[in-house]
């Protein structure tokens, strides 16, 4: 199965969107990163692969923390996000932070590495196993590798409810239905942990652990734009995109439907700010 359609998405739509929400995407999930790269933090001298790492953030944090002697190296299927990374390492002044495209899933990582991470940056493969596997075989033997993704949609009602509150109102079209570019199995699909746990082993990892991370995050700084959040980035955004004409003529009645769902969320300063869920997953290549 091709990667082509969804490093098409990543390039275009969904770089752009990302691009609109960057705020929210780094400091918005801030206390998520910081508590996972604290749990579960690198040595100085490490080398650390950083998959799926978007804007960088997270790369030029790890960087930071393994000091001049290592390196991070941010791994993307796109080239936009990768360009997006390499200007802002120069504007932060971190030189040992490194960037590169590739597919993840089959192409090769620039190894091997003391560790690899990924933060929300393994659920959108077409096929994660072969990923998992790509990745084990750029570990050193004994390398760890630690990947946060989002639990499942009840406990991430930010998400969830706006998806729902949108299938009411817009008719659903399959990825099989269109020829629209679109971004994967989408945010939940590494939610279940006996599936990933059986495909990371399945792969050749093992030791394989599951912490559970709740944190309230930022989603808007106002309302207006916690409703534009959720209209264009996840499971509601993708509904309205993949229906097209008909996703936009509905949009109206959707914002108006969205307000109930997502004003409750918000706090006295008007910034929204939702409860999420996520799972910090380590697993470790055999020695």
């Amino acid at each position: 199965m091709s990667n082509d359609v969804v490093i098409e998405a990543w390039n275009t739509v969904l770089f752009e969107k990302f691009s609109r929400f960057k705020y929210l995407f780094i400091e918005g999930y801030a206390e998520i990163s910081k508590e996972a790269l604290a749990r579960h933090k690198h040595a100085e001298g490490a080398s650390v692969l950083d998959v799926g790492c978007g804007f960088g953030d997270t790369t030029i944090a790890i960087a930071k923390t393994v000091g001049p002697d290592g390196v991070a190296r941010g791994v993307d299927c796109a080239s936009n996000f990768i360009a997006e990374c390499s200007a802002e390492a120069t504007r932060d002044g971190v030189t040992n932070a490194e960037f590169f495209v590739a597919d993840v899933e089959r192409e090769d990582l620039q190894g091997p590495y003391d560790e690899a991470f990924a933060r929300f940056g393994t659920m959108f493969f077409m096929m994660p196993g072969l990923a998992m596997r790509n990745i084990r075989k750029a570990l050193k033997p004994g390398g760890k590798f630690t990947q946060v993704v989002w639990r499942k949609r009840e406990d991430n009602l930010w998400l969830h409810d706006a998806e729902l509150c949108v299938k009411k109102i817009v008719p659903v079209v399959s990825h099989e239905e269109t020829d629209a570019v679109h971004c994967g199995p989408g945010p939940f699909s590494m939610a279940g942990p006996d599936m990933v746990s059986d495909m990371l082993q399945s792969v050749g990892f093992e030791r394989v652990q599951f912490e559970r991370f709740d944190s309230d995050i930022c989603i808007g700084r106002s309302l207006d734009e916690a409703i534009q959040f959720a209209l264009e980035i996840g499971p509601a955004g993708e509904i309205i995109r993949l229906a097209g004409d008909e996703g936009e003529r509905l949009k109206p009645d959707v914002l108006k439907a969205l307000e109930g769902v997502i004003g409750k969320y918000v706090r006295e300063d008007g910034s929204v700010w939702a409860p999420s869920s996520a799972w910090f997953v380590t697993a470790y290549n055999p020695t």
